[in-house]
């Protein structure tokens, strides 16, 4: 059995969107009304793409094609505004992502940074997470998110070994990510996040432990543990690697208990935080985020929408093109629009691989209906010892939890596919 089928961090993936035809954001402003919403910003630029990499972006890219961009994004901000001038909209969180954020110049960072505060409304206590790799990491820019307010940022380390980042095509050197890590860290943000990536191809249980330990120096808030996917389009694939997934699950095990012995609490299959207790629950899957830029997906209700999927490199260059030539940014033309099964299914799949689990009660009060009765699936795990129901309290109320036991945490990418419907399986395979 290989445990790493689909990494399952949203549902419907991106591959199952297709052309939408008489939709517009228009009809889904009044979803963004009032506070608790999330605005996310995609900046698709790298310096190199990494071996491994199926998101979306572009390289190669100089200062020109960057400043056509930000006009783009500054032309939909300023329609977005437009519509939601009268529904109060405030965002309490703004994720910027890739690509590379930090691939844009101190003077790009602070045209974007000036935009996103005066097209947007955000609460006094609103979170601000960015992504950087440790090339892009410059004393200049940190202090840039610093005057920024920003409250999380996350790094893509992957690995201490120069000859680990040779294979995964990381395009920095170990000694680099230290650099960049030393200097992160004298600036005190609130968290800082490091990722790794396990199942390199010649990577061994100690070279994976040497890593996370030299990661503790730095006294990292959340790690997060990725198992190396190779899927269609990316340049691992086409050279021919296969991931060895019997010695990457071996050196997740190994990983677990390591960081765990260290203090570590595991949220998921993938994230460890340096926090003591379990994790406080927090509703998902009906949470409005907005999205900007060419490659960041919006979920409105119902509608989930962004620009066609893409991996290779002169298909990405094609949709960045269309993006930068859009006239109307409100009308929505590649998305899907969820059943109420398919939401059910996001519901389940957004809670059941995170702790504390799916809420039981709250999956009743939303549809009407219990989880286990509409997924007998679930029962099955509960049989097989990958799930288990318990208690947790919640707002001084005892619940009880369908979670993932220990076994079933770790073979997250294995049970969560298992939850795709027949007609969004049908519509990914389609894509490929």
């Amino acid at each position: 059995m290989n445990p790493y089928v689909q990494y399952m961090y949203s549902y419907p993936h991106k591959t199952a969107y297709r052309t939408l035809e008489g939709v517009s954001l228009k009809e889904y402003a009044h979803l963004l009304k009032g506070p608790g919403h999330g605005l996310y910003l995609h900046i698709p630029f790298c310096q190199g793409k990494c071996g491994y990499c199926n998101l979306f972006s572009v390289t190669g890219q100089g200062g020109g094609a960057v400043q056509r961009y930000l006009m783009a994004v500054e032309e939909q901000s300023g329609q977005y505004r437009a519509l939601l001038s009268g529904q109060g909209t405030e965002f309490s969180q703004l994720v910027i992502g890739g690509g590379t954020p930090l691939y844009l110049s101190e003077a790009e960072l602070e045209r974007m940074f000036d935009m996103l505060e005066e097209e947007f409304h955000f609460s006094k206590d609103r979170e601000l997470v960015i992504e950087t790799a440790p090339n892009q990491t410059t004393e200049g820019k940190l202090r840039l998110l610093k005057q920024a307010g920003v409250t999380r940022v996350s790094m893509g380390i992957q690995s201490f070994s120069d000859e680990e980042l040779l294979i995964l095509k990381r395009g920095h050197s170990a000694g680099r990510a230290r650099e960049a890590l030393r200097l992160l860290k004298s600036f005190g943000f609130p968290c800082v996040n490091l990722d790794f990536i396990y199942g390199i191809p010649g990577q061994t249980e100690g070279s994976l432990l040497k890593s996370l330990k030299e990661a503790l120096d730095y006294e990292p808030d959340e790690i997060f543990l990725y198992p190396l996917y190779i899927k269609q389009g990316v340049g691992l694939a086409r050279d021919g690697m296969v991931p060895d997934w019997k010695a990457a699950m071996g050196q997740y095990e190994r990983a677990c208990y390591f960081l765990k012995e260290k203090g570590f609490r595991q949220d998921s299959m993938r994230r460890f935080v340096r926090q003591r207790g379990e994790r406080e629950f927090s509703e998902c899957g009906f949470g409005t985020s907005l999205a900007l830029g060419c490659g960041g997906r919006s979920y409105l209700g119902r509608l989930h929408f962004c620009t066609p999927y893409a991996v290779e490199a002169g298909d990405c260059l094609k949709r960045l093109v269309d993006y930068e030539n859009t006239k109307d940014y409100t009308e929505i033309t590649h998305g899907i629009l969820l059943s109420e099964e398919e939401i059910k299914r996001r519901y389940v799949i957004r809670h059941v691989l995170i702790k504390p689990g799916l809420p039981l009660k709250n999956y009743q009060e939303q549809f009407g209906s219990q989880a286990m009765e509409d997924f007998p699936l679930l029962k099955d795990w509960i049989e097989e010892g990958y799930a288990g129901l318990y208690d947790h309290e919640d707002a001084g109320e005892t619940k009880t939890y369908l979670a993932l036991t220990e076994k079933g945490l770790g073979l997250s990418d294995y049970l969560g596919p298992q939850l795709i419907s027949p007609e969004v399986r049908k519509a990914m395979e389609e894509w490929g």
